[in-house]
């Protein structure tokens, strides 16, 4: 079937054609790489301790904790991206297992499976459809739709196939008893209760670290609203700053801006107030949503002034640095690592697995 795409794809653009052979040949897995939203330094700094030594310098020894605070932001994403993939892995595994023991339970191989039960039911596109699907393709074509129309047709029939079989596929593992054991890696990560937003008592606390000037952060602010209106009293929301100060030069008085306010007990306003308008982090900026706030300006501008938080600030910087955060956005759900602007459902997918977890341990606790 791919030398007959390959054949039908000769004379298209090469993306296309691509897009031809990827459609019957990928699985979803292979699919799932992307460009994560962030604002990211050129390098970050997670962590094992270890007894013996890894090197001797006169006579002292070197043990892998002594690497722990340079190497610790590196660590951390190779955790996670090991996690990633076994999952995948175990994803395809898991499908493959239940395709083949349906398979064998009518006698076929799974290609025959795939092709009584979801090949045989998708119908050729119709020509509006072709049509239909020509259209924004046109310009990038650069070919009239009666030239192509066959290797049109061609190409979405098989994209609809494959995606039938992916449904079936996951249609079949639904109905089936698959308990996945595999967790990804979690870490102790403090917060502060002051900057909290939520059920002080809720079971998932999703503690973030970021940046005021950092747009993806602002991005992310619906989605953490969201979350919390989803989910009362099951979720909040903790904030760490995390300014980049070497690419964002407003981003660290912005942070000891949101502290002066907090302490004057304004800190969400301020915060909610920077990330409307990111154009406006400088001192005439702060000042005047400090103002619009209704703070008491002479004591928001001498402890901006005073830069009594810039310890603090720093501190939120090194917890984050020690559990491997190198860039912005990043949270932990529970202690689990998400980078990026990420989607809700990223976050829903996390919690949903963690409040499951929650209830299952529950009889073993009562018992």
């Amino acid at each position: 079937m791919n030398d007959e795409i390959a054949a039908l794809a000769s004379g298209l653009p090469v993306w296309l054609a691509l897009t031809m052979s990827a459609a019957m040949g990928q699985s979803p897995a292979a699919q799932q790489g992307r460009t994560v939203a962030e604002c990211a330094l050129p390098n970050g700094s997670s962590t094992k301790a270890g007894a013996e030594p890894v090197a001797i310098i006169a006579g002292q020894p070197v043990y892998a904790r002594d690497l722990d605070s340079a190497a610790q932001s590196q660590i951390l994403p190779l955790r996670n991206q090991e996690y990633q993939i076994r999952s995948r892995v175990l994803d395809d595994l898991i499908r493959r297992r239940i395709l083949e023991a349906e398979a064998k339970k009518r006698g076929l191989t799974v290609e025959q499976l795939y092709v009584e039960d979801v090949d045989s039911k998708i119908a050729t596109p119709t020509d509006r459809e072709v049509a239909a699907y020509y259209v924004p393709l046109r310009s990038q074509l650069n070919k009239p739709l009666e030239e192509i129309k066959n290797q049109l047709r061609t190409n979405l029939k098989a994209i609809q196939t494959t995606q039938a079989r992916q449904d079936y596929a996951e249609f079949l593992r639904n109905k089936a008893e698959v308990a996945v054991l595999l967790h990804p890696p979690k870490f102790d990560v403090a917060f502060d209760r002051t900057r909290l937003r939520g059920d002080l008592n809720a079971p998932i606390t999703i503690v973030e670290f970021a940046d005021y000037q950092c747009p993806y952060c602002q991005q992310t602010e619906a989605t953490l609203s969201g979350l919390l209106k989803k989910y009362p009293g099951k979720v909040n929301v903790a904030f760490r700053d995390f300014p980049l100060g070497s690419i964002h030069p407003y981003a660290q008085k912005a942070s000891e801006a949101t502290r002066c306010a907090g302490r004057q007990g304004k800190f969400w306003e301020f915060h909610d107030a920077l990330f409307v308008d990111q154009s406006k982090l400088d001192q005439a900026g702060l000042n005047a949503a400090a103002q619009k706030l209704g703070l008491d300006e002479k004591a928001f501008q001498s402890c901006l002034a005073s830069g009594e938080y810039s310890t603090q600030i720093a501190r939120d910087v090194e917890d984050g640095r020690k559990v491997g955060v190198g860039s912005t956005p990043a949270f932990f759900v529970n202690g689990i690592f998400l980078s990026g602007a990420q989607p809700q459902t990223a976050f829903e997918k996390l919690i949903e697995d963690e409040l499951k977890a929650a209830r299952d341990q529950s009889p073993a606790i009562s018992r």
